[in-house]
């Protein structure tokens, strides 16, 4: 039987496995209108993967004369009456991918920039928490991505070397965090284009990537590409 290349598997949550960010750019845009605004095109994707107290700083910042606590309750609002509508859309063959792993005896986990509550509410929803040992969020650390912490607690919590662990991220933030860790590092983009720059594989889907990586044998064309920069 040919040895796996990877001891583990580490996937981000929003955008990567869960079809979340559209969701939450609209409402967030929804939200802003609640208040006459209409947000400059750009500013809510490039918080994409910045974790909750960054997003407010930066919501602070750019917005200062709203009202930050009834901002965020818009905000909440807007998210789950499309959730009501819309449910827990998941990304392309995150449900399988999962699950082939899960038959390859892997143990995964997730690490993501969303609170541990609605984290856990993302996952349930999707029917794929039991599937996870770990789940790290942002409540579990206190350098989030882009800082490596989440993916290298993840792994000390899977008890496996990070040089061990195939990371799946969707932005950029997501992914230098992961590289930063010391993993393999499989960038599907999402609603923002990736630059690549920290990920060993470029795909256009989550099983392409698996395939780049090898982690899953390649049965079709290739439809991912390595990085146009991969790191060493």
């Amino acid at each position: 039987m040919t040895a796996l290349p990877f001891a583990a598997v580490i996937f981000d949550l929003d955008g990567t496995l869960v079809d979340s960010e559209r969701l939450a750019l609209e409402a967030g845009r929804r939200a802003f209108r609640r208040f006459g605004v209409t947000v400059a095109p750009g500013f809510l994707e490039g918080l994409i993967g910045r974790d909750r107290e960054t997003v407010a700083q930066v919501f602070a910042a750019q917005y200062g004369d709203l009202d930050q606590s009834a901002l965020n309750a818009a905000i909440r609002a807007e998210s789950a009456a499309l959730r009501r509508t819309e449910g827990a859309p998941l990304k392309p063959f995150a449900r399988e991918l999962v699950a082939e792993i899960a038959a390859l005896g892997l143990p995964m986990a997730v690490a993501t920039s969303s609170g541990r509550a609605a984290a856990e509410a993302k996952l349930a929803r999707a029917g794929l928490r039991a599937a996870f040992r770990v789940l790290v969020s942002a409540d579990c650390v206190n350098r989030p991505k882009p800082a490596p912490e989440p993916y290298l607690l993840a792994a000390a919590r899977l008890g496996h070397p990070p040089a061990r662990c195939l990371a799946f991220e969707d932005s950029d933030t997501g992914a230098e965090a992961a590289h930063a860790a010391g993993m393999r590092v499989v960038q599907v983009p999402d609603l923002v284009p990736g630059s690549g720059r920290h990920a060993h594989h470029m795909a256009v889907d989550l099983r392409a990537g698996a395939q780049a990586a090898g982690l899953l044998p390649s049965r079709d064309a290739p439809s991912a590409q390595p990085a146009g920069t991969s790191p060493e």
